[in-house]
Parts: structure tokens; sequence; C-alpha cells
């Protein structure tokens, strides 16, 4: 048994701009911004946030606002073009930043408003009743990384680093003497694509780090070559580890961007991945952070088992993803495969995820991983259920839906720069076609959905809200009736049985993960009965369906019936 205390239940709706409000139908392979479009800040009104908020949300992370290298050229508007050598994709990588100070242009109605626009919809959202998060990209930067917005007085990153060798008061790693060289075979924007800046080459020398750690001139062209690697002064380039007598520099730029945001009105930042920046930083920005900012969060890419609980307690981090851990698990139950089993969800919280549990953000779906819908994963959105259910009820942290999953979202084919993989591209400008059918021209109401879409997005919508609306299973402790029932006829390890419970309200969750009908009489443990005070009959009542179940003794348990890839909310 494990006690999960929290105040409140974050439930978040991830989605990028560019493709949430692109109603632009072509999706041509490699398509520019003209033709194939792309979507605005402005696209997220106030009829849309009322329906994001209707699902059960409370915060919106909107991901890739911050201005990023793009092979489109805005130069008519004053911006230096990228060059496309160095950029992944037609739209370019949310995450390699060119201005931590700036949104991005594409995002923006009037450009020169663009911050304007921004903050016109961090207002909009506060009016909605939900919070707002973006991205924090700490551990790189775009290789034409410049900033144009920057405030008075601020100097920029790599201004003032001494680029002949190391220095933990660099911004950058530097390959003293050597030019870098753009992987070969690296077609930017594929064949149609122009420039006269594709070329095969990119000025820069000396030559820096590349993001995900490779301390070379030559990077491939699998690794991060659009990125250069940040200095915190903590690590050498050689992984021998510093002893810091002051702060570097970096560490008080950063700080001061994200108070930039902050001063906006953003309530959370998604830090992109934190395992790569020294805990020392975080250790130092958190709690500053926390300060300044009451009630700012802190949501950390992370997928070191070993080292969560490093960067919860020393980090200061509130959440960390779970993917490494329930997120695996679900998957392979919901994709059937031969050998999962419930018992590694006893797994994730028992072990993995011990003491810490409240910490984790669950999610089936973000930017990174593949559609359920998609051939890759299930090749069926339906059969999220019982693994959504799980994810949003197993404890009180957050749990987390991406744009299109409630509508089934199959990520179809290639996009570009990203291939037919089961994911939405964030590298090409694109539309979502599924997603479209519910955004419908900027009318929001699903008129373009099919019977089973819509029934499966009202799913999304009545467990998230449910899970906010039900003590137990916001705030309420943790029971796992695995043990107490894995002797009961019809049990077997595609069952999920556990208890949300505070003092004023029980539920009991059933899962089945196989694709067929399951039933079984749920035993619950004499202990736990009397600890609710229950006895004699009892009502249960399916939180999702309204159905009702009855015992005329609880202590020979609950007989309930568990259709294939569904599950149950039973509350007395």
């Amino acid at each position: 048994m494990q006690a999960l205390m929290s105040t409140n239940k974050l439930i978040i709706y991830q989605l990028l701009p560019r493709l949430f409000g692109n109603q632009n139908t072509t999706n041509k392979f490699y398509g520019s911004v003209e033709e194939n479009g792309v979507g605005k800040l402005n696209d997220i009104n106030d009829k849309a946030l009322a329906e994001i908020k209707t699902m059960g949300f409370t915060h919106v992370w909107y991901t890739g606002v911050i201005e990023h290298a793009t092979m489109t050229d805005h130069s008519a508007i004053g911006i230096t073009p990228d060059d496309p050598d160095v950029v992944k994709g037609r739209a370019g990588s949310p995450y390699a930043i060119k201005d931590y100070y700036d949104i991005a242009t594409d995002l923006a109605v009037d450009p020169e408003f663009r911050i304007s626009e921004f903050k016109e919809l961090v207002g909009r959202t506060h009016k909605a009743g939900m919070k707002v998060i973006i991205d924090f990209v700490p551990n790189h930067v775009a290789r034409t990384y410049g900033s144009d917005v920057k405030p008075d007085g601020v100097r920029d990153i790599g201004a003032d680093d001494d680029t002949s060798g190391y220095s933990q008061n660099n911004d950058f790693y530097y390959i003293p003497g050597q030019h870098f060289q753009v992987p070969q075979g690296y077609n930017p924007g594929g064949d149609e694509f122009t420039s006269p800046l594709k070329d095969g080459k990119f000025d820069e020398y000396p030559a820096k780090a590349t993001g995900n750690d490779v301390f070379s001139a030559t990077p491939s062209i699998n690794d991060w070559f659009e990125t250069i690697k940040l200095n915190y002064g903590v690590y050498q380039p050689n992984g021998h580890k510093n002893n810091l007598n002051e702060i570097p520099p970096l560490w008080h730029k950063m700080r001061h961007i994200l108070s930039y945001w902050a001063d906006m009105g953003v309530d959370g930042f998604r830090c992109d991945m934190i395992e790569m920046v020294p805990v020392e930083f975080w250790a130092w920005l958190t709690p500053q952070m926390k300060q300044a900012y009451p009630g700012l969060i802190f949501i950390g890419e992370a997928y070191d088992k070993g080292q969560y609980g490093n960067y919860i307690h020393n980090g200061r981090f509130d959440y960390l993803y779970d993917k490494v851990g329930l997120y695996d698990a679900i998957r392979r139950l919901t994709s059937n495969d031969y050998d999962a089993s419930t018992w590694e969800i006893n797994s994730v919280w028992n072990h993995h995820t011990e003491g810490i549990h409240q910490h984790m953000l669950r999610f089936m779906e973000n930017h990174d991983e593949q559609r359920i819908a998609s051939r890759f994963f299930a090749g069926d959105a339906a059969l999220a259920i019982p693994g959504m259910i799980v994810s949003a009820t197993l404890n009180t942290g957050p749990v987390m839906i991406y744009a299109g999953q409630e509508v089934g979202e199959p990520a179809l084919g290639p996009e570009g720069f990203s291939g037919d993989d089961g994911r939405t591209t964030i590298f090409d400008y694109w539309g979502v076609p599924e997603l479209q059918k519910w955004t419908n021209q900027g009318a929001f109401d699903g008129a373009g959905l099919s019977s089973a879409q819509k029934q499966l997005r009202d799913f999304y919508g009545k467990l998230l809200n449910v899970t906010a609306a039900s003590d137990a299973l916001s705030n309420g402790e943790f029971y796992e009736l695995m043990i107490a029932n894995e002797q009961q006829p019809g049990f077997d390890t595609r069952l999920y049985i556990y208890a949300r419970y505070t003092d004023a309200e029980k539920v009991l969750i059933i899962v089945n993960f196989n694709r067929d009908e399951r039933s079984i009489n749920v035993h619950i443990p004499a202990d736990l009965l009397h600890k609710w005070g229950m006895e004699g009959s009892v009502t249960f009542t399916d939180l999702l369906t309204d159905s009702v179940f009855f015992t005329h003794n609880i202590s020979n348990g609950i007989m309930v019936n568990v259709s294939g890839m569904n599950g149950l909310l039973i509350k007395s």
C-alpha cells in the first residue's frame, strides 16, 4: 500500500500551435509554409480554449513557441535567414532555439507583434481557467543562435567566450583549430527546396560541440548536428568534473531568460533533456525561481530511473516524465505483446518510483512518441482506454494528453524530414487530419468527426473530468489489489486492480488489457475493509458509465464484468 497525497491534479494538454491551428489539408511532402500552411497563436481563440477546458484540462503546454531555426526566409522583417544545412525540416525543430527571448515568427498573424500575440494567448488561457506551460531547452541551441530582441544590457549566449579552448566561463564548448563540417548526405528541405545557402557547408570556426554530447567538428547525420551543446561549467569535454568557485555566466543568463517569460505570466516550464544538464544548475535555479514566482512549476524530461530521486530532491523538479516505467509497461500491454504483464505496473510504483509517485507525469502520447492509432503502436486508438485509465488514476501526479490523441490521429505517411514512423512531425509544415475534423475550420465543434471518434473524445473528457472531480482519484491513497485477487477465478496478468480512497470516498479500479471480456469477483482484504469501515451490502457505481454493481456482503467481494480493453472506476 502506498500513501499518495497532493493538493490538486494537473491535467495537461500538449499542443503545437504550428499544427493545432493549421486548417490547410494539402500536406505536401516537404511542403513550404505557403503550400502546407501553419497554425497561428491567434487560432487558439476563446472557443478553442473553452472546449479544451471542458475536456477537464488544467494546463496547456504550448510546444514550440520560442523562436527556433527554420528554412523559411523571414529576412523581410529583419530576421537573419538560417542556413538550411543546419536546420532539420522546412519548419525547423522547435528544440533548436534561435533566440530564447523571442516567439517563432511563423506563429504570428502580424510578425512585428509576435510577442504581444503570445502575451494575449497567455491572457486568454488564464481567462479560460487554465495555466500556461512552455518549453525551456537548456542543453543546446541552434547553430545559428543569436538574439535580436534580448532586453537592453543582456549579453548574448557565447558573446564573451574565449574560443581558443575550454573555460568554465564559456557558454559553449569549442574544438580549437577545426571547422565545423555538415554531415555528408544531408539534403535539407528535400530535392525541390532551393536556397543560395544550401551548399553543404556552414561557416563555424572554431567548431562547437554538438547538442547530444558530440565533442567533434564532424557530427554524423544521426547526431543533433543542427544544435550546439551549452557549457554549464561543471563538466570538461573529457567528462572530468570541475570544482565551481563561482557561478558560471550561463547560469545567470538562463535564470534571466526564465524570469523574462515568467514575467509574461507563464506558469510552468517543461524542461528538455534535463539529465544532460548538471543537477547542480537545477539545484541553484529552481529554488530561486520558485521564490520569485510562487506556484511556478518545473517538469523535467527524464529517462534514467536511477536519477529520478536526484532531480526531484536535489534538482527540485516538481514532476518528471514517467516514460521509462509506466509508459513502457502500458505500451506493451496495449500492443498485446506476448509477454506483457500487469505486474510490470506493480514494478513501477513498487520499485522505480517508490516514494516519488506524486512527482511522476503519466502519458500515452507526446511529440516524441508514436501515435497510439499508428500501425507502429496499437493500430486502434480505442485500445488506449485501459492504459489511459491507469495513467490518469494510478496516483496524484499529473496526466497528459497530446493534441490529436483524443480523436485517434494515426500520423500516416512521411511528412518531409519526418518519415513514416507513426509520429506527427515537429519538423515540417503539416496539418493533423483527424484533429482538423474536430477543429473544423476554427469552429472547434467536431463536426467532421466520425461517431467512433466522438465516442473516443467523450471517453477522454469523461475520464479527465471524473479524475479531477473525485477527491479519491486526485488526492487519495493507493492500495494495490493484485495479490489479494491473484487466486480468484477469472484473474490473469492482463487485469490490473487497485483502490484509491479518502475517508469520504472509495473507488475500485479494474482494468482489462485482454482483448475479450473478463469476469472476476474482486476481493478486498479485511484490513482495508476495516480501515474503510465497510461491511455488509454495498452498492458501487461506475464513474464512467453510471453502471451499478451490488454485493450482499462486501467481505465476499464484488462481482464485475469488464469488457475487453476497457475498465471500471466503481465508487461506493
